[in-house]
């Protein structure tokens, strides 16, 4: 789960992690109110910062300067119910609902801070980049060795040494080695406690006074841990997701939501990442992830269902089930309820293995409803692929 920047940096001061100061504001007069506030109390200026869930932010136009309470008003009037476009949004956009008043710091230099789980090694890693405020992906493609990386042994956690290992390679300042170290050393134990999977501080910076800061925060919580964590839960924006993925989620269905013709659905998320790239494979493309889990019923498959279709580029639809906890019989179940109750038009695709496999082929063949059954995964793609309008 995605959070914005401002409830990140939020959290992120609970730890005694150095954030700038600042408000999220959803009005002009709220931009001006914590504009004013700030000037007041030293700042020489501030940073209006659109909230959306994306990276590019500047680029986009999303992050302008104000030296004035006047300015920032103005800032604020034109940014909220834009439309931002960055590479991350696609050319879609993203809608600016909320802004990010924040104090601006005299910066000497940027830096790259960052921690997420290497599930190669089964271990975070704490990474680190004198490339600060660049694309960290962009980074490590053009030079590897940019990137300094410190695994961490979950049992004993990110230990000094490391963070001042981590320190003395971005080539900090004596005088900022050991803020660096407490600023590093927070970070992993807010990482920790919130059972994130991403930390993200880019630009990490040092100020001509002396100081220490994440200028800017991203942060993504692990779904799987939610249950344990009450007020990360109450973070989530659901204007900032898609709309089919903010459904499934009412129903503990997995789905993403992707650009293609053939929509797919399927028990079990290794059975969906291989059915995308056979259907690839025979030329087409995927409208969608969505794995239904292994102990899925009737009517979750009656909302899978619902949901797949209500994508309007999906052409054609295939369903490949290997019945084990999730039987085919109950899925057919499923999928014919939700035909019905859809008056689906669109070809349908079956390739269908394991528990119960004839009771299950036996009532979609009395349903009355058209379905083309395959024999392989292969033959299953090909034959989707056809149906949603070829390679």
């Amino acid at each position: 789960m995605k959070i914005h920047e401002y409830q990140a940096k939020a959290i992120l001061s609970k730890y005694g992690v150095a954030v700038p100061r600042g408000e999220m504001a959803t009005t002009k007069e709220e931009a001006e109110r914590i504009a004013k506030a700030l000037m007041s109390n030293g700042a020489t200026g501030v940073v209006v910062k659109a909230q959306i869930h994306a990276g590019g932010r500047g680029k986009g136009g999303g992050v302008k300067i104000a030296k004035s309470v006047e300015e920032a008003g103005a800032l604020a009037e034109k940014m909220l119910g834009m439309t931002l476009v960055t590479h991350q949004t696609g050319p879609e956009g993203k809608k600016v609902q909320r802004l990010l008043i924040e104090e601006t710091l005299p910066i000497a230099k940027e830096l790259y801070l960052g921690i997420l789980l290497d599930r190669a090694v089964s271990r975070p890693v704490f990474m680190a980049s004198a490339a600060g405020g660049m694309e960290i992906e962009q980074v490590a493609a053009e030079n590897p060795d940019a990137i300094i990386k410190e695994y961490i042994d979950p049992a004993i956690g990110f230990q000094a040494f490391q963070a001042r290992k981590v320190a003395f390679r971005l080539g900090l300042d004596a005088k900022f080695i050991n803020p660096a170290v407490k600023f590093m050393l927070a970070l992993y134990k807010a990482y920790e406690d919130t059972d994130s999977s991403l930390f993200e501080i880019n630009p990490f910076i040092t100020t001509t006074d002396g100081r220490v800061f994440a200028l800017d925060a991203k942060v993504n919580f692990d779904d799987n841990a939610l249950f344990r964590h009450a007020d990360e839960r109450d973070l989530r924006d659901i204007t900032e997701e898609d709309p089919l993925e903010v459904e499934a989620s009412k129903y503990g269905l997995n789905y993403i939501k992707l650009d293609g013709t053939v929509g797919c659905m399927v028990n079990g998320a290794g059975l969906a990442m291989a059915t995308m790239d056979i259907i690839k494979f025979a030329g087409g493309m995927p409208a969608n992830f969505l794995d239904v889990g292994g102990g899925a019923n009737a009517d979750q498959v009656t909302h899978a269902f619902e949901i797949l279709l209500s994508d309007k580029n999906v052409k054609a639809v295939l369903i490949n089930i290997f019945g084990g906890i999730l039987r085919v019989d109950t899925l057919a179940n499923g999928i014919v309820e939700a035909a019905h109750k859809t008056n689906i038009q669109l070809p349908i695709v079956l390739r269908l293995e394991g528990t119960n496999v004839e009771d299950g082929r036996e009532i979609l063949k009395k349903s009355g409803l058209k379905f083309t059954v395959a024999e392989t995964m292969k033959d299953a793609a090909e034959k989707v692929v056809a149906a949603a309008g070829g390679r």
